[in-house]
This record gives structure tokens, C-alpha cells and sequence, in this order.
């Protein structure tokens, strides 16, 4: 992107306002603290929020880079998390098979 007007957010302003105001819900905080053990950190969505109005009105540099670096940021957080399951490469041997549910073991 290295002509500056052909740049923009990667998501709309109005979906940063969302997700703050989803955050700061209070079935979300309980979720939140029941799966974490804390509550969640909003202030980042409202930054995002800012930076993106921001550079809706004015183009401002520092409001793209800063939108440029939260979303990579919440990129790289979610690829930190190995996933819970094994991928397979092929299905098992005996697939087709009927399951033995209805024996007793």
C-alpha cells in the first residue's frame, strides 16, 4: 500500500464501536471472568475506535499505523494457541464399519 489515500481500516468504524460495547457488556464481563478468572481489557477496542475515526476525518497517519499495529497484534494472538485437537491426514482404517454400541462390554 504505498499510495496513502488507497489505504483503509480493516474493518469499519462502526464494527470497533460494536465490539466495545460488547465487551463492556455484562453478560460478556461474566463470561469473560468465568472462563479467565478476569475481567476483559475494552480499552483496546475503544483505542481502535478512536484511531478509526480519527483517520476517517483526517487521514492521519498515526491512526493508520496504530489500526496496522492493534489488528496485527490481535492476529498474532490468536495464532498462539495450538489447536486442542490432532488434525488427521486420512480417516481411520475401518471407517465404514458399524460402531459397537450395542454390545455390552
Amino acid at each position: 500500500m504505498a499510495d496513502g489515500e488507497a489505504w483503509r481500516p480493516p474493518r469499519s468504524c462502526e464494527d470497533y464501536l460494536w465490539e466495545w460495547k460488547h465487551c463492556r457488556g455484562l453478560w460478556h464481563a461474566f463470561h469473560h471472568y468465568y472462563a479467565h478468572g478476569e475481567l476483559p481489557a475494552c480499552g483496546r477496542w475503544r483505542d481502535d475506535y478512536e484511531a478509526c475515526r480519527a483517520w476517517e476525518k483526517g487521514r492521519a497517519a498515526a491512526a493508520q499505523e496504530a489500526l496496522c499495529k492493534s489488528e496485527r497484534a490481535r492476529v498474532m494472538e490468536k495464532q498462539k494457541y495450538a489447536p486442542v485437537w490432532t488434525l488427521r491426514k486420512r480417516p481411520p482404517p475401518d471407517w465404514y464399519l458399524p460402531l459397537d454400541e450395542d454390545k455390552p462390554k
